[in-house]
This record gives structure tokens, C-alpha cells and sequence, in this order.
């Protein structure tokens, strides 16, 4: 055996070696993909009912807002027909209670003023 059948043999040895280095973290790194795949699938599996209930859900939701939508449209009709009903009570009514009112408290300050009056003539 020659020197250079020697060095061939331990380059051969050592190519051997890192063939058996590498091979071991490439082995698990293909375990590893499988879990990932196995995972994966098993997700998206799962996933199914979620976005069923998710549709049947959102289904709902949207009757409900159509619902609330018709509420709305008769709550704005309600209170256009309160509005105008304060305009009208407001036109008959408004200004006789106005003056009304403003006729009562000008009479009690008509009172009260003459009793000061009298009662500081009373006094001197």
C-alpha cells in the first residue's frame, strides 16, 4: 500500500464520516417537516366548523342589523311626528301660555311691590 492509497482511504473515511454527520440532523429535519406537516393538516381540518359556525354567525348578525334597520327607519318616522306635533302645539298654544305666564308674574310683582310699599309706610 503506497501513500497515496493511504490518504485515499482516510478521505475516503472521512467523507464516510460527514456523510454519516449530516445525515442525522437532515433525518430529524424530515421528522420535523412531517409533524409540521401533520400539524398543518389537523389545523385545517379543525378549521372547518370554526368558519361554518363563523358563517352562521355573521347570518345571523345580518338579520339582526336588518332588523335593528327597520326599528331605526319607524324611530325616525316617530320622532319627525313628535317634532311636529311640538311645532303645532308650539304655534296654538306657545304664545297664549307665554303671555299668560308672562301676565301672572308681572301681577305677583304688582302685589308684592305694593305690600313693600305698605308695609314700609307701616313702619314710619
Amino acid at each position: 500500500m503506497t501513500a497515496g492509497q493511504i490518504a485515499a482511504l482516510i478521505a475516503a473515511g472521512a467523507f464516510v464520516l460527514l456523510v454519516l454527520l449530516l445525515a442525522i440532523p437532515l433525518i430529524k429535519l424530515g421528522r420535523t417537516l412531517d409533524e409540521a406537516t401533520i400539524a398543518i393538516r389537523k389545523t385545517h381540518e379543525g378549521s372547518a366548523p370554526i368558519l361554518d359556525g363563523a358563517n352562521t354567525t355573521i347570518s345571523h348578525v345580518n338579520t339582526q342589523l336588518r332588523r335593528v334597520d327597520g326599528i331605526t327607519v319607524n324611530a325616525r318616522a316617530v320622532s319627525g311626528n313628535v317634532s311636529a306635533l311640538t311645532s303645532l302645539f308650539t304655534a296654538t298654544m306657545g304664545g297664549p301660555l307665554v303671555k299668560t305666564a308672562a301676565f301672572s308674574y308681572g301681577v305677583s310683582k304688582a302685589i308684592k311691590a305694593r305690600r313693600e310699599r305698605k308695609e314700609a309706610k307701616g313702619k314710619k
